[in-house]
């Protein structure tokens, strides 16, 4: 029995989306609703947003409409469904937050629910957007929330510690994980990152141990309509900083970004034209984002539907499968793949047979990025 993989692919993490965080009065909320086309409450004074908003965003992906032209079956073509993002709209933070100022302990647990931030850093003057210090200076905005999340990092790894040392007793394991959880605590107090620890060293944190600022990040520069092409001095500083961490930065301008959502697809086009740019500044943002999170897509095709799936990445055929229906996992026989390329380049999957790119694959093979999937199984 063999079957494309039908249904949307679920990844198994207890920790999904990507937080939308930064200041009060950066464009957070106005560059969600843009995302999701949603109707967030988005006002001039802090706190506006106090819940967590979510929305889930298609994957902007151009590979899935030439795939679908070679699965057009007397004169009806397969309709196309891209993956998803999830992005979830956080409240601002301000200093203090790690202590509890603004409503910080909500906002705080709502990031560290989410698998990677996109830092949005305000990077436009306008006299009647209040900025809540007063003054726009992003390389300041960035260190204040990064000091909230690591003040919140530094208080939970002290919990740690001190459980630690109750449970410790002269036994090992304990005592392990406590000088992890003490050089982590080092590097903080020293202002230093602890990613790059995490890596050097190869630790991995406990699954119940969810620090903030070890996660993946995105900045995203909020400018006005005359930066959008990011050559202002403030944008320039937040690529220093992003480089010098090895973050992606991504320009748009939040207000535009909702212009352009709430057009038809013509006058987008019309507008982006104008503002001489290829596509939306949020195309951008959805994808960096996706990159951030470790995943890639790869995509499924017949007469009926050409679907994009995500996966992390590194993982097998088999879990791709698996992430579908358990019996895809149980009766595997082997997989039959083709790179989305090489199947428009043989022009369907009757030419790439017959040219041997069908390429047959064991349960260990690694999905790719681009991977057209087929699953033989029996069950």
């Amino acid at each position: 029995m063999g079957a494309f993989l039908s249904q949307r692919a679920r990844l198994e993490s207890g920790m999904v989306g990507i937080g939308i965080v930064g200041l009060p009065n950066v464009g957070k909320s106005t560059l969600f609703n843009a995302i999701t086309k949603s109707s967030v409450e988005a006002g001039n004074y802090p706190f506006t947003t106090i819940d967590r908003n979510v929305g889930v965003v298609a994957l902007p992906d151009r590979r899935l409409e030439p795939v679908a032209d070679l699965f057009a079956k007397g004169g009806r073509r397969p309709r196309t469904v891209p993956t998803t993002v999830e992005f979830v709209d956080i409240a601002g933070l301000v200093r203090g937050a790690s202590r509890g100022e603004g409503l910080g302990n909500q906002f705080l647990a709502h990031v560290r629910d989410v698998a990677a931030i996109a830092h949005v850093v305000r990077c436009f003057e306008d006299p009647n957007v209040v900025h809540v210090s007063g003054q726009i200076d992003p390389l300041a905005d960035i260190e204040t929330i990064e000091t909230e999340l690591a003040l919140s990092d530094l208080a939970a790894l002290e919990r740690r510690a001190e459980r630690l040392r109750r449970a410790a007793k002269g036994t090992d394991d304990p005592l392990v994980e406590l000088r992890q959880v003490e050089a982590l605590q080092a590097a903080l107090d020293a202002g230093q990152p602890i990613r790059p620890l995490l890596a050097e060293r190869g630790w991995t944190l406990p699954p119940d141990l969810r620090l903030l600022s070890v996660k993946p990040v995105v900045y995203v520069c909020n400018v006005a309509e005359s930066d959008l092409h990011g050559d202002g001095p403030h944008v320039e500083a937040v690529r220093e900083v992003a480089a010098a961490r090895g973050a992606d930065v991504v320009v748009i301008s939040a207000q535009i970004e909702r212009e352009v959502a709430e057009f038809s697809d013509e006058e987008a086009s019309e507008l982006l034209a104008d503002l001489g740019l290829e596509r939306p500044g949020l195309e951008r943002l959805v994808e960096a984002g996706y990159e951030v999170l470790g995943l890639i897509t790869y995509i499924t095709a017949n007469d009926k539907e050409v679907r994009a799936w995500t996966l992390r990445r590194g993982a097998t055929v088999v879990e791709a499968a698996a992430q579908v229906h358990s019996d895809m996992q149980r009766g595997f026989i082997r997989a039959e793949v083709i790179h989305w390329t090489k199947l428009l380049e043989a022009g369907g999957t009757v030419a790439a047979r017959a040219r041997g790119w069908i390429r047959t694959e064991g349960k260990s093979y690694e999905v790719q990025d681009g991977d057209v999937v087929y699953v033989l199984f029996n069950v």
